[in-house]
């Protein structure tokens, strides 16, 4: 897998990214973030920390879930690690910088989950389907199983119709489509998910999430 060689990065046995700090004793509600076009601009493959650009307001959400105790858990495919654009190190880097912004605003996430295999990944990142990419759930109860979560009262937000897609084929509440990054060009599909058990919430950006109601039960 190229530079997920190296024994330092966190990658599990089937070499999916699981930077987890820390384990709760009880299960938990949490909140699933999407990482590019919902904490930072959408730039295309990111892997350069000169095109981080924070999304204004995720800093604050980030900082409210940790003093009311919800478990902060950012999930994110990483198509461009698998088509060979670049690697984990490059994907560290940025991932560092975007947590030290975060950090800057007394925001830190629990976990951070990345999947890079992809049907037209190459070597060993080349996957037909991955359970852990998204939509799959795989990331999500990994997390589950790693920090000890109440998913049937968690929620996701993202900007892809493949973010609402996952909550739903992991069993959570629901999940909320923000409209940056992608999410003002798949609102209209997203919403058709809505079912019995399951609901979906649109917001300008993640900002709104702090409307979702696993805030309003804390």
């Amino acid at each position: 897998m190229g530079d997920t060689v190296a024994a330092d990065f966190p990658l599990d046995q089937e070499g999916v990214w699981c930077d987890v700090h820390g384990q709760r004793q009880v299960a938990e509600p949490a909140l699933f973030l999407d990482r590019d076009g919902v904490l930072v601009e959408e730039t295309g493959y990111l892997s350069r920390i000169e095109d981080i650009k924070i999304i204004p307001g995720g800093a604050a959400l980030v900082a409210q879930a940790n003093r009311r105790g919800i478990p902060v858990i950012v999930v994110t495919n990483q198509a461009g690690i698998g088509r060979g654009y670049f690697g984990w190190q490059q994907f560290r880097t940025v991932q560092d910088s975007i947590s030290a912004s975060f950090a800057d605003e007394n925001a830190s996430f629990d976990a951070v989950f990345a999947c890079a295999h992809h049907a037209q990944g190459k070597d060993d990142f080349a996957h037909p389907n991955h359970p852990a990419r998204k939509p799959n759930p795989g990331m999500i109860t990994r997390a589950a199983k790693a920090l000890t979560l109440d998913l049937s009262n968690s929620w996701l937000v993202g900007d892809k119709l493949i973010d609402v897609q996952t909550a739903k084929n992991a069993g959570l509440a629901g999940a909320m489509l923000v409209l940056t990054g992608y999410g003002a060009t798949e609102r209209d599909e997203a919403e058709k998910l809505k079912a019995p058990g399951f609901q979906v919430a649109i917001g300008k950006s993640i900002a709104d999430a702090v409307t979702l109601p696993i805030f309003r039960k804390r």
